[in-house]
């Protein structure tokens, strides 16, 4: 539509939304302000979805080296040292810390009751990092994921990938799955008539021994609950799967599109380019962590990668394969 066929309302409306887009714009920027941020993540600052978490700050005004300071000592580390960084980073003073995983939460929240937290987290209500979604209280807020639901489908996804499973196996992060949650997985299991194994593992070199382990039970596929630790440390999980041709399941769609043969979920990526940028940006412009609610991923995606199932032996039933989102040649 050309400038001369706009009428009076639609020149108005347009003046008006440039008027507030510059407005906010300035906000963001206004007098000289330098903002500092960091973060607690086990995952290093080039991961996919923190370059994709800066890059949406930028389009919203909040440019590295120019308005924005970012404190990249917390991204990349073990999850024994997160006590000690978080203490660093509350030092330093920060306008808002973002924190991926449970285990990163808590050690901030330790550490500072006033600095807000932007968090990642399986589920924010059980971990007792938040009140509510809807009104979360004290100084945190961000994303849950829904993690006890879709592990519980999750499982029933690969049971239907395993014609004639009987026998599968869980690796348990008990710092983000509770005994209640492994006891609904292992009821549910049993109703349809297979035997789940638990193993739960803490540290990154447990991982291998806990997958062989596995194996020698007898388990013929794999559900990888939802965990930073065990998402932060997928090549050791697939290397190993791969090398035993054990079929598992992924929390996040992206590792199925890498090496993993299943992935259910959220995208990773677009909760912290399209959810974790925007609550930031609210903190940063002087909203209250306790006024904003705790949001959940509302679009889900399974990600089916043929070419991992070819190289286990394994032939996908043309059920699992009408429901994927995207399939991998």
């Amino acid at each position: 539509m050309s400038f001369d066929h706009l009428n009076r309302r639609e020149f108005v409306t347009l003046l008006g939304g440039a008027a507030a887009l510059a407005q906010l714009t300035a906000h963001a920027q206004e007098s000289g302000r330098i903002y500092r941020i960091g973060g607690l993540h086990q995952s290093p600052h080039d991961a996919p979805q923190h370059l994709a978490f800066f890059a949406e700050l930028q389009k919203l005004g909040f440019i590295e080296g120019q308005n924005l300071a970012v404190d990249r000592r917390g991204y990349g580390q073990a999850v024994e040292r997160f006590a000690e960084l978080a203490q660093d980073q509350v030092k330093v003073q920060l306008d808002a810390i973002i924190c991926g995983g449970e285990a990163a939460a808590r050690a901030v929240q330790q550490a500072t009751a006033t600095i807000p937290l932007i968090v990642l987290v399986d589920d924010a209500i059980r971990a007792g990092l938040v009140r509510s979604l809807a009104k979360p209280g004290g100084n945190t807020t961000g994303v849950s994921i829904l993690a006890t639901e879709l592990d519980g489908k999750r499982q029933k996804i690969l049971m239907e990938a395993v014609p004639g499973l009987r026998h599968m196996a869980a690796l348990v992060d008990p710092g983000s799955t509770t005994i209640p949650q492994t006891q609904a997985l292992r009821g549910a299991a049993r109703v349809r008539g297979v035997e789940l194994s638990i193993y739960e593992l803490t540290k990154r070199e447990d991982l291998a021994p806990a997958i062989d382990a596995a194996k020698a039970s007898g388990a013929a596929a794999l559900n990888v609950l939802a965990s930073a630790l065990f998402f932060n440390n997928r090549q050791i999980v697939f290397e190993r799967v791969a090398a035993l041709r054990l079929p598992a399941i992924y929390q996040w769609p992206e590792m199925a599109e890498q090496e993993g043969l299943l992935g259910y979920g959220p995208r990773l990526v677009q909760l912290y380019r399209d959810v974790m940028s925007r609550q930031v940006v609210k903190v940063l412009r002087g909203t209250k962590p306790a006024d904003i609610p705790v949001e959940q991923p509302t679009r889900f995606e399974l990600v089916i990668n043929l070419k991992t199932a070819r190289a286990f032996g394994l032939e996908m039933p043309t059920s699992i394969l009408l429901r994927a989102t995207q399939v991998i040649e």
